[in-house]
């Protein structure tokens, strides 16, 4: 690799690395000199060792010249394929007046390139048995196609062409911002809980891009170019800001050279230094009152909470799971089946890379209060920041986390979304194996600390929501009741998004 090249792809390496070595394999280095043989400086690869994936798989991990990263981890339990491609670009990579970029840039990723007309990489998939999709957040972009195993350099050369050869058109452009803007007015504007969510992390964030929603500002979605979408594709859809996944019933050494023939002709891009701005801290609670077109009145609470890497989420999530977690939690019993005030409460906390938010929504019974559900909800905040969870709860708690965590890597797709996840976030492929012994480990003082520590008045922004007469006598969203005791929310990485008849191809916060 020339010095240039090597500066150009160091630069957009991730910040930190797994503290674990990688573990080398002969016979893979070996596989690597022969596939090497007759290739450009761009299209060598290296080998990066394995990373342990649960007691007995492993994910090997391997890097072209040009800096794209490739994961592989076989698995013979299905004749099937996942094909995942992570882009290290999320909202939080975004700049003011041009958020939801990232987002609409999604969308227009299945549009034409210069070797298929729109609406042809669709076409293909579906016409040989594949089902695929996409999703943007705060810290990432990925794209994926689960598909029979022997088709799998379809989707290698499909997804290698859309990297390199998209091509943008203000037509095609102006098309997407229309959709993005209507799947803004549905999930947004015209919902309740969605304007609400947003709201809360607009007001919770001052300076850090959390501010925004992924989706964008209405205003910045109409106004944007079709200058702007290809100068941020050209930036950050580069090989040395993807990774790619494949996990199935495959060859590596065939999986691989394929991926050099289609991807190792792609020069590296020079990805901008994240310098994202930090987060003051807050010390008075922020608190707000709006009217909605909502039948029953609501309440949603943002507590300032760390970043999924750090060892204190992993305690506040089985926290959380204590408060909310199922029919016999502690919200649960005491706002639904005890008191019945409430029809809906939930919570969640953020999986950012930086520090975000643990969120907790409670939904009024008719005749009830958003000042009761805060009432009642400090009572049992105010037990768990005194007094240590039992061993039974601490045990559902793990339980649950762990269910879910095992019943989302049953799939080829599960698990290629928790590698891409976890290697994108915590530059880690197998974190998350990591996270379920964390969670084995949490004691009761763990969880009586944590609360303590985040269940600060001083660190919280509440928002009430009031009727403005306008709704019926039920506006929809009292869903289950905080669901039920089956497996808890940890199945997938990050939060569902809401779905969305005229979402497209869209997953957002």
């Amino acid at each position: 690799m020339n010095v240039t090249l090597a500066a150009t792809v160091a630069a957009a390496e991730p910040a930190c690395k797994p503290a674990r070595a990688p573990k080398l394999d002969m016979a893979r280095l070996h596989m690597i000199d022969e596939l090497n043989i007759g290739r450009g400086p761009l299209a060598q690869l290296e080998y990066d060792g394995d990373a342990l994936f649960g007691p007995a798989m492993k994910v090997q991990r391997y890097r072209m010249g040009n800096g794209l990263r490739v994961l592989v981890l076989v698995d013979r339990n299905a004749p099937v394929v996942s094909y995942h491609t992570w882009v290290r670009v999320g909202s939080r990579d975004e700049k003011p007046g041009k958020t939801g970029i990232a987002h609409l840039f999604e969308h227009l990723m299945f549009n034409e390139t210069s070797h298929l007309a729109a609406g042809e990489f669709d076409r293909i998939l579906e016409e040989n048995g594949a089902e695929s999709n996409a999703g943007t957040w705060v810290d990432w972009t990925y794209y994926h196609e689960s598909l029979p195993a022997p088709k799998v350099g379809l989707a290698i050369k499909l997804e290698a062409d859309r990297l390199a050869n998209l091509v943008l058109r203000d037509k095609q452009v102006g098309s997407e911002k229309e959709v993005v803007a209507n799947e803004r007015r549905y999930r947004v504007d015209d919902d309740v809980e969605g304007s609400i969510n947003e709201l809360l992390y607009k007001t919770a964030f001052t300076t850090h891009p959390y501010h925004w929603p992924t989706i964008g500002w209405m205003e910045d979605i109409q106004g944007f170019t079709t200058q702007d979408c290809e100068s941020f594709y050209r930036t950050y859809y580069a090989p040395n800001n993807v990774t790619v996944v494949v996990v199935g019933d495959v060859q590596p050494h065939e999986v691989l050279r394929l991926i050099q023939d289609h991807y190792g002709s792609l020069q590296p891009s020079k990805i901008p230094e994240r310098k994202l701005p930090k987060e003051p801290p807050q010390d008075a609670e922020r608190r707000l009152e709006v009217k909605k077109p909502t039948a029953t009145e609501k309440v949603m609470i943002g507590w300032k909470a760390p970043p999924v890497g750090d060892a204190d989420h992993v305690a506040l999530t089985i926290m959380n799971e204590i408060l909310f977690g199922g029919r016999s939690s502690r919200v649960y019993r005491a706002l639904i089946k005890q008191q019945e005030i409430a029809s809906d409460i939930r919570g969640w906390l953020a999986t950012f890379a930086d520090p975000g938010v643990y969120e907790v929504w409670l939904t009024a019974r008719e005749a009830h209060t958003a000042e009761e559900l805060e009432r009642s909800l400090a009572t049992e905040l105010q037990a768990i920041k005194t007094k240590e969870p039992t061993a039974e709860e601490l045990e559902k708690a793990k339980s649950r986390l762990e269910l879910a965590f095992l019943q989302g890597l049953e799939t080829a797709s599960g698990k290629a979304e928790q590698i891409g996840f976890y290697d994108t976030v915590l530059h880690d492929p197998g974190a998350g194996f990591a996270r379920l012994e964390a969670y084995r480990a949490v004691t009761g003082a763990d969880v009586l600390r944590v609360a303590k520590k985040y269940l600060v008045d001083a660190q919280r922004t509440v928002i009430r929501v009031f009727p403005d007469g306008t709704a019926g006598s039920a506006d929809g969203d009292d869903g289950d009741e905080g669901g039920d005791d089956g497996e808890a929310d940890e199945a997938i990485a990050h939060k569902p998004e809401k779905k969305s008849p005229v979402a497209g191809k869209g997953a957002i916060r």
